[in-house]
């Protein structure tokens, strides 16, 4: 039997991204609520429950950008130069949550500077991997397997509402996190925020899904024709489940994991529903899986060290978050 090594790898890159979204989502969102932490002893105790896998989250972005370029060139070429302008300025704000992490312990002077460096960049991060998706999702201006478009096609009502979405859901996994991982006073904030945060979410879960659809004729058919739409029909009902499990986790209080993963239910099928509406699609509206994809021998040979690397990475991953398991306390630091 001959592998489809296209489809192996585009599976490979999905989950890397969905990886990334859910381990660095949590972080960023402490980031954008960074704020609303009054109390310098509530911004260290927020930072703190991320610093020892704050960077080994965004392993899955280099993972998922780096096989993107090794495993399907195409679609490189065509989707960095048509979203340059967010991409750059998601790693720069990357770049500066990063520098926070580290220069906001080792300055008085300088700390309320930091602390707007990590706000920012996470808000900036966050927002731009948002119009990142929309700017794909509506598709991409393609002739003669290159891209045609303008530098400001990505920018859109569409591309925004992504944007503003998605930095709603990181906020939401946020606070979430920060009831499994803190107590007393900002544990009663979070879960207030969570509250409030998990609606909004929804809202815009509903606004986008009914937007994409209509965004082009192939959406359309996706999630509406027969006999798609016996596969699509379940979708909603399967977000208003994992928005109940968060709602009655909110108000019941127990168990305290119970908001975290309902949050992370609805990435994941919110990732579900895309992988719906872009099938069998690599780049929108023309280019596919297999159009885009390296040659089988290069993918053959790239495919042995992601199945050497991968489970290593998992495993380090998971290894790191049961070391640092548990609650964080106020005299803990980062150093």
């Amino acid at each position: 039997m001959t592998l489809d090594l296209p489809l192996i790898w585009a599976a490979l890159i999905a989950f890397a991204v969905l990886a990334y979204v859910i381990m660095d989502g949590f972080d960023l969102g402490i980031g954008i609520l960074f704020p609303l932490f009054k109390r310098e002893k509530e911004r260290d105790v927020a930072m703190n429950s991320v610093a020892p896998v704050w960077d080994g989250n965004e392993t899955w972005l280099v993972l998922g950008g780096g096989g993107l370029l090794a495993a399907f060139p195409l679609a490189y070429s065509i989707i960095l130069p048509a979203l340059y302008a967010p991409l750059i300025a998601m790693l720069l704000g990357l770049i500066f949550r990063g520098v926070a992490f580290e220069f906001r312990w080792r300055t008085a002077r300088w700390k309320r500077v930091w602390d707007f460096s990590f706000f920012g960049g996470s808000l900036l991060a966050a927002l731009m991997q948002g119009v990142t998706l929309g700017g794909l999702i509506q598709g991409i201006t393609i002739v003669d397997r290159a891209y045609a478009g303008g530098w400001w096609d990505w920018l859109t009502p569409f591309s925004l509402l992504t944007g503003v979405a998605l930095v709603i859901g990181y906020a939401l996994l946020g606070s979430t996190w920060l009831i499994m991982k803190t107590g007393g006073e900002i544990q009663d904030r979070c879960y207030q925020l969570a509250l409030r945060l998990g609606i909004l979410l929804v809202i815009m879960i509903g606004a986008v899904s009914l937007w994409t659809p209509f965004l082009g004729e192939k959406f359309l058919i996706r999630w509406f024709s027969w006999p798609n739409i016996a596969l699509t029909a379940p979708m909603p009902l399967l977000v208003l489940a994992a928005a109940y499990g968060l709602w009655r986790g909110l108000q019941r209080r127990k168990p305290e994991p119970l908001p975290f993963f309902s949050a992370l239910a609805l990435f994941v099928l919110s990732y579900i529903g895309l992988g719906i509406s872009f099938w069998p699609l690599m780049v929108p509206p023309s280019i596919t899986i297999w159009d885009a994809a390296a040659p089988d021998a290069s993918l053959g040979f790239l495919l042995i060290g992601a199945v050497i690397l991968m489970p290593i990475i998992l495993a380090y991953t998971a290894y790191a978050y049961w070391v640092f398991r548990g609650k964080v306390e106020e005299h803990a630091g980062y150093h």
